[in-house]
C-alpha cells in the first residue's frame, strides 16, 4: 500500500506517517528476530506504565467511593480484590483466573508500588536488551504464574489459610532467578559479576521479605521459574535462531493471556 498517497489523501501528512510506518515495520521485523523493542515502547516501560495507571486508577476509585486518602498508602482488601488482587477462593470457586496475572499489576500501597518499580526499571531493561522483548514478556508472565503457584501450594501446606496477595515481586524476583542462571551459563569476568550482584540481591530481598512478611513462597517461586528460564534458554545465536518460533509463539501467547486477564479484570467492574 502507498501509505503516503493514503494519508496525503485524508489531508495527513502522508510523508510523516509514511516514516512512522516504516519504523513500525522494523521494530516489528526486530522483534521477530528475537531483538528488543525501541524507543518509548520497549516491554519495561510498558510495564511500569500500566502498574502506575492501574495503581492511579485504583486510588481514585478509592477516594470516589468514600474510602479516603487511605486508599493511596494502605488500600483495603475489598478495593485490592476489585483491582485484581490473587485471592485463590476467587480463582478456584468463581473461576476468575485471570487473577493469576492480574495480581502483579496490584499494589498495596505507593511505597510497595514504589520499591518494585524501582527494581523492574533498574533490571528490567538490562535484561530485555540482552534477550530481547518477546523472551522478556514470555519470561515475565512465566514468573509470575509460577510464583502464584508456589503461593499456593505454600498456603494449601503450610499455612493452611488462603491469604490475599498482590505485587510484582515475584515476577521480579523471577528476573532476578533468570539473570544468576542466565549469566552463570554465559561465562566471564562481566556476566559473573552481573550474576554475584544479582545474587547479593536476591539475598537481600529475601531478607527483607522475611522482615515484612511478604509471600517469600511465591518469591522463592518466581525464582526458581525465572532461573530455570535462564537455565534452558540458548545462549548462542544457532540456537536462538533455531528455537524463535517457539520463543515467538510463547512470547505471544503470554502477551495474549495478559492483555485478556487486564481486559476480564475491567469486565468485572462492569458486569458485576
Amino acid at each position: 500500500m502507498d501509505w503516503k498517497t493514503f494519508f496525503d489523501n485524508l489531508g495527513m501528512n502522508g510523508t510523516r506517517w509514511q516514516w512512522r510506518i516504516m519504523k513500525w515495520e522494523r521494530n516489528l521485523r526486530n522483534l521477530r528476530q528475537g531483538g528488543s523493542a525501541s524507543g518509548n515502547w520497549s516491554i519495561s516501560k510498558v510495564l511500569i506504565g500500566i502498574n502506575l495507571l492501574l495503581y492511579g486508577l485504583m486510588v481514585v476509585w478509592g477516594i470516589t467511593h468514600g474510602l479516603g486518602s487511605s486508599s493511596l498508602l494502605n488500600p483495603d482488601l475489598y478495593l485490592l480484590l476489585d483491582f485484581g488482587a490473587q485471592y485463590w477462593p476467587s480463582v478456584l470457586t468463581d473461576g476468575e483466573w485471570w487473577r493469576c496475572i492480574t495480581y502483579a499489576f496490584t499494589h498495596g500501597g505507593l511505597i510497595h508500588l514504589a520499591f518494585n518499580m524501582v527494581v523492574l526499571y533498574q533490571i528490567g531493561p538490562m535484561i530485555e536488551e540482552e534477550i530481547g522483548s518477546i523472551r522478556f514478556i514470555s519470561l515475565y508472565v512465566l514468573t509470575a504464574l509460577t510464583a502464584t503457584f508456589a503461593g499456593l501450594a505454600w498456603q494449601i501446606f503450610i499455612a493452611e489459610r488462603w491469604i490475599l496477595v498482590v505485587g510484582a515481586s515475584g515476577s521480579l524476583f523471577g528476573l532476578i532467578g533468570f539473570a544468576i542462571s542466565y549469566y552463570h551459563r554465559v561465562g566471564g569476568q562481566m556476566a559473573h559479576t552481573y550474576r554475584n550482584h544479582m545474587l547479593r540481591w536476591a539475598a537481600i530481598a529475601f531478607v527483607f521479605g522475611l522482615v515484612v512478611g511478604a509471600d517469600n513462597a511465591a518469591h522463592l517461586g518466581g525464582g526458581i521459574g525465572g532461573a530455570m528460564f535462564g537455565w534452558v534458554l540458548p545462549i548462542g545465536v544457532r540456537g536462538r535462531q533455531l528455537f524463535r518460533p517457539f520463543f515467538n509463539t510463547l512470547g505471544a501467547a503470554a502477551l495474549f493471556v495478559t492483555v485478556v486477564s487486564l481486559m476480564m479484570m475491567v469486565g468485572s467492574w462492569i458486569f458485576r
